[in-house]
């Protein structure tokens, strides 16, 4: 789809709107709501994406999940990646699912729960709650990376060579005040997802 942004139709996320800064600031100022099983829950929220993205397909999917030295993590899905289009004037907008509330679970009571019982937010959660969070997506038709701190863009939506591949890729580094990740729990909770093979590593 090309064509001015504001005419393009809203499903999950508002199309017109980059960053909504009111939102993250709410967020930011109550993690224990938004992300009550801490790092656990963050990770929870970025497998989401991928298991709906899966389910859509309607086949199964396949999803790493990886801790780093610098205490970030990284999930790596091998879906379409991120919806990406071209505006009026040929440049790329991503959808901004990390900058931006997901209408479907921000406006109105909770209506989905992921597995570890706390009510689905959406990825905005997961950006809010990270000092820094990089979001690269791969499609048929380019790849592109961008960068956030607290869930604010701070770098432009920067294109790059794909590599016949596509999926998505979010790794970032949670706010250190949160609870971290108990591997065993973290693998029960995964298998929860119905369309996903998820393997859960140690990176180098």
């Amino acid at each position: 789809m090309t064509g001015p942004r504001d005419t393009w139709v809203n499903t999950t996320h508002d199309w017109a709107a980059e960053v909504d800064l009111e939102h993250l600031e709410l967020v930011r100022r109550d993690p224990g709501r938004y992300a009550p099983g801490g790092v656990t829950h963050l990770v929870l929220e970025v497998v989401a994406y991928a298991d709906d993205e899966a389910e859509a397909a309607g086949r199964r999917g396949s999803c790493t999940v990886a801790s780093h030295p610098d205490g970030s993590v990284s999930v790596t899905d091998d879906g379409r990646g991120t919806d990406t289009r071209r505006d009026e004037h040929g440049r790329p907008v991503r959808k901004p699912v990390m900058a931006t509330k997901d209408l479907r679970f921000f406006d109105g009571p909770p209506a989905v729960y992921l597995p570890d019982g706390a009510p689905r937010r959406g990825m905005s959660v997961v950006a809010a709650l990270s000092e820094w969070l990089a979001h690269t997506n791969r499609r048929a038709d380019g790849a592109w990376t961008q960068r956030y701190e607290h869930g604010i863009p701070v770098t432009d939506l920067v294109g790059h060579p794909g590599d016949g591949t596509t999926g998505t890729t979010v790794r970032f580094r949670p706010d250190p005040a949160l609870t971290g990740v108990q591997a065993a729990d973290l693998r029960r909770m995964l298998s929860a997802f119905g369309h996903l093979e998820v393997d859960v590593r140690t990176a180098d």
